[in-house]
């Protein structure tokens, strides 16, 4: 390895590193102030704060380098560019292709980290923060419970409560249940505390109130006077009976393969298009870095700058980007696209190669796309 090659190499690695950290920041910084709430003013621990923002960030780090390492790149042959370096290496005898080596290096290092974050870190890390999410929802209900909002503490229960006690006291409780959309009922109480059965399944507990129940069929109410009422929020969840894994939450196999049951079947379609993106969106390094090349490379030197061809390969990158994103879509609703979803990086990175390699037919292409687009 020459000293040209890891110059350059060096002077793509920084920017990317940095633009990688100061993006994640400030990602973290926002995921962090969800949860800021249950931390400083409702008693959830101090270390669930950090533990669950670190958890969000594989999740953008997949989409955030391939991005990152074509804006590395701009800005690494944008500079040697500027400072007649790239003159100096073309004059040592430094091909076009030589120059690319590099860039090209890092695209591949960076490839292999988003396929690593795709296939294994981004589905253990998000599984992790749902099983996170569900305790705390289950071991916390009563942090997550605030008063004066409605809170839904369970799938089909709403819980408000007008004043909640320093003890854990609830004053002014109206519960409404529609776990049983045949028979919703609305519950009102003076006051209540929530509390644990022997499984440990959360429930409330309402002291002095009544219970309405509305039978749709018949279009009857009926009234009900307690002195104690406790209001089940669920059964208690077995390990026999799993939570349902969304499809970031599952690996590849699970993906093509996504089981037998009712909510699989209905989501399959949805899993089998997040697995081919996973796929298929680590070639966007490689795609984008090449888009940065054919842009900076090609053609001749030109010392008032290049400001046109960094807005043309910007232009196309945000061109893939939201092509990515639409193909990966409209692949959940119809199966027959998802060739197209290999099929746009594919092709991105063969019009950069052809680009690059035919830097004169490609200028003179270029040269006449803006005299049309001038007159």
């Amino acid at each position: 390895m020459d000293r040209s090659f890891r110059y350059l190499f060096r002077l793509i690695a920084g920017p990317l590193v940095m633009i990688t950290l100061a993006v994640g920041a400030i990602v973290w910084l926002s995921q962090s102030l969800r949860f800021v709430d249950l931390v400083l003013n409702r008693g959830l621990p101090v270390y669930y704060l950090f533990w669950m923002a670190l958890l969000v960030l594989p999740m953008i780090l997949a989409s955030l380098l391939p991005v990152a390492l074509f804006i590395a790149a701009v800005f690494a042959y944008s500079k040697l560019t500027m400072d007649s370096e790239l003159v100096v290496l073309r004059a040592a005898g430094m091909s076009d292709t030589s120059l690319a080596k590099p860039a090209l290096a890092m695209a591949i290092v960076v490839m292999a980290i988003c396929y690593a974050v795709n296939l294994y870190f981004m589905p253990v890390a998000y599984r992790e923060f749902k099983d996170l999410q569900f305790r705390i929802r289950t071991d916390y209900s009563s942090v997550l419970l605030q008063e004066g909002v409605f809170n839904t503490l369970a799938p089909g229960i709403t819980v408000y409560v007008s004043e909640r006690k320093p003890d854990g006291e609830l004053l002014g409780i109206l519960a409404h249940d529609t776990r049983d959309p045949e028979r919703p009922v609305t519950m009102m109480a003076e006051r209540g505390e929530l509390v644990r059965s022997e499984n440990g399944q959360p429930r409330v507990l309402m002291v002095n109130g009544n219970r309405q129940m509305v039978e749709r069929n018949r279009g009857q109410l009926s009234l009900l006077y307690f002195d104690r009422y406790t209001l089940d929020l669920g059964p208690a969840k077995s390990d026999d009976s799993p939570r349902f894994r969304e499809a970031q939450e599952r690996f590849l196999g699970d993906l093509f393969s996504p089981g037998d049951t009712e909510s699989d079947r209905a989501n399959a379609k949805r899993f089998r298009a997040e697995g081919h993106q996973r796929l298929a969106s680590p070639l966007l390094a490689l795609a984008y870095t090449l888009v940065a090349l054919a842009a900076l490379l090609a053609g001749e030197f030109n010392r008032r700058g290049q400001n046109r061809r960094v807005l043309l390969a910007v232009g196309a990158v945000v061109a893939v980007q939201i092509a990515n994103l639409g193909l990966v879509n409209l692949a959940t609703l119809v199966p027959m696209v998802t060739p197209l979803i290999y099929a746009l990086p594919v092709m991105t990175i063969a019009g950069a190669l052809w680009v690059l390699m035919h830097p004169t037919t490609s200028l003179a292409h270029f040269r006449a796309a803006t005299a049309v687009l001038r007159s």
